[in-house]
């Protein structure tokens, strides 16, 4: 019970600003969705791409201010569900899968049940207290983010003029197919979230030029750039899950001694 007169406080703006972030992201998402079913590929790619620029800084704003709640959690998971389980195999579905009538709204499905598995999946096992520090490097499975870039490869392709996906739906749905696999899969791949460019003044440069040539890419070629990295991407799963295993046995190894060390007392 609120004492009288005692008035509900206004969320603080360090908890108020990463859900402004979300919000935006989801809202970039049923835009896409809009996008599609107006025939408009293009704008309906980028704007998942704007989604999931928002969702990758409204954490990182959360951390920073220590505004994390969770509510804010939560709100997260929930749009990221939408705006890639949901809003990309949508697009992806009025650009070419309702050619195959029932089949292509079964990959459809499939796709975004398996996006909704990996997110329970996260949200259970990100407070698990056994894990060791070193597994916060990595994800389970391909994110929610990164499984909608690579979903939406095809589009990427026929865009820049390499193929035709929409000729082949059931091409499509192969790949689609292959894309939820790998997100509900044992997979470990590598997590951005502790990811920190380097202080040192030698290597400011270099990188500020860099990202400055990746800007200019992007801009000049938008398609070629977003499949070189979901190509990048997939080149990095076997080395993502060939060092989680080398610091997997490592830490088997080291809980090993330590249980032989605590017999021999």
């Amino acid at each position: 019970m609120k004492r009288a007169g005692e008035r509900l406080r206004p969320p603080p703006l360090r908890n108020l600003l990463p859900n402004i972030l979300t919000v935006l992201g989801l809202c970039a998402g049923l835009t896409a969705i809009r996008f599609g079913l107006e025939g408009r590929f293009e704008f309906a790619v980028y704007a998942i791409l704007v989604a999931a620029l928002l969702d990758a800084l409204d954490g990182r704003v959360a951390r920073m201010m220590q505004g994390q709640s969770k509510f804010g959690a939560e709100l997260d998971s929930l749009a990221d569900f939408f705006n890639f389980g949901v809003a990309p195999v949508l697009i992806l579905y009025t650009w070419s899968l309702d050619a195959l009538g029932g089949l292509g709204w079964v990959a459809v499905l499939g796709y975004a049940v398996a996006c909704a598995l990996r997110l329970a999946r996260f949200n259970v096992t990100a407070d698990d207290p056994d894990r060791p520090s070193w597994a916060s490097s990595f994800f389970i499975g391909v994110p929610a983010p990164a499984g909608a870039g690579l979903v939406m490869l095809p589009l990427y392709m026929d865009f820049a003029n390499v193929t035709t996906f929409n000729t082949w739906p059931s091409l499509v749905a192969i790949h689609i197919a292959v894309v939820a696999f790998l997100m509900v899969s044992s997979l470990p791949t590598f997590s951005g979230k502790r990811l920190r460019l380097s202080a040192r003044r030698d290597r400011a440069l270099p990188v500020l030029l860099g990202v400055a040539l990746t800007a200019a890419l992007a801009i000049s070629y938008p398609w070629a750039v977003l499949i070189a990295i979901a190509l990048l991407y997939v080149a990095t799963l076997p080395l993502s899950f060939w060092r989680h295993r080398v610091l997997l046995r490592r830490t088997q190894h080291v809980r090993a001694a330590r249980d032989r060390d605590l017999g021999g007392d």
